[in-house]
């Protein structure tokens, strides 16, 4: 156990390293890699969980389409080229039925091929695209940093408290290792990590940090219990044991997936209105 926590802690350490310096230091095409490299790994290991279910896909295709549209959304507000993000998506979802039809096998599980491919570039690709939109909003490396350490904490907390005071399961039939203790415990973390970063951050005033901490720190667990549910579903315990004490890169990014979308919009809406 001793063994795990440590290879947890030292990965996790190891990832934030990275996140920080590419965040802060590094040009936004290198932030756009960083991206494009979390991207390609998880619908990598989604599609591969996917097929071991029995459930056809066309895997390439999938990690390629999705990794195009990180690529378009920097190209189009990192190199001032035409925005490309709603064709490429529209493209994806042409093709992901266009190969249906090359298949020449009697099968019957075309919705269901289509259906999984594109929830996977809408739910990873898309979605975690999101964090190249908030590094091009003002001060946008410390507003990545605040959606990230603010999300993460949920999930130290959650974790931590929960192995500590847990006695509840939150929610047994998804994940019966997460208690309600630990998620009230990742909850409150949350919103004071949110209220103490907001007094360096300009752009946060603390009344939004607070509700940012609240709202990310739900929908963040909502993120992790989604991927639980997934994996129940495809009866294994990680996405991949890419990644020493964590899993693979979608079990990383799980709880990113859903704060990264919401963040920005509520950014747009009531921090930086146009």
């Amino acid at each position: 156990m001793a063994d795990s926590v440590t290879k947890r802690v030292l990965t996790s350490l190891a990832i934030v390293l990275m996140a920080g310096i590419v965040t802060f230091f590094l040009p936004n095409w290198i932030f756009c890699l960083m991206a494009v490299f979390f991207i390609g790994f998880s619908l990598y290991e989604f599609f591969s969980i996917v097929e071991k279910k029995g459930v056809f896909v066309y895997k390439y295709f999938g990690t390629v389409t999705g990794i195009i549209i990180p690529v378009a959304i920097y190209l189009h507000l990192g190199g001032g080229y035409a925005n490309l993000e709603p064709f490429f998506i529209v493209i994806a979802c042409l093709f992901t039925f266009v190969l249906q039809f090359t298949r020449r096998d009697n099968a019957k599980d075309h919705l269901t091929s289509s259906a999984v491919t594109l929830f996977a570039l809408f739910y990873i690709s898309w979605f975690l695209s999101f964090f190249i939109k908030i590094k091009y909003l003002p001060d946008g490396a410390q507003l990545v940093a605040f959606l990230i350490v603010v999300t993460k904490i949920n999930d130290v907390g959650a974790y931590f408290i929960g192995k500590k005071f847990g006695k509840h399961a939150l929610i047994p039939r998804i994940s019966p290792r997460k208690t309600k203790e630990g998620a009230i415990g990742g909850l409150v973390l949350s919103v004071l990590t949110a209220f103490g970063l907001s007094l360096f951050l300009e752009k946060i005033p603390f009344v939004h940090a607070i509700v940012l901490g609240f709202l990310l720190g739900v929908i963040g667990q909502v993120g992790d219990l989604a991927e639980s549910l997934f994996k129940r579903d495809f009866d294994v315990k990680d996405a991949s044991e890419r990644l020493p004490g964590l899993g693979g890169v979608l079990d990383v990014i799980d709880s990113l997936l859903f704060t990264a979308p919401i963040f920005y919009f509520y950014l747009k809406i009531f921090i930086f209105p146009s």
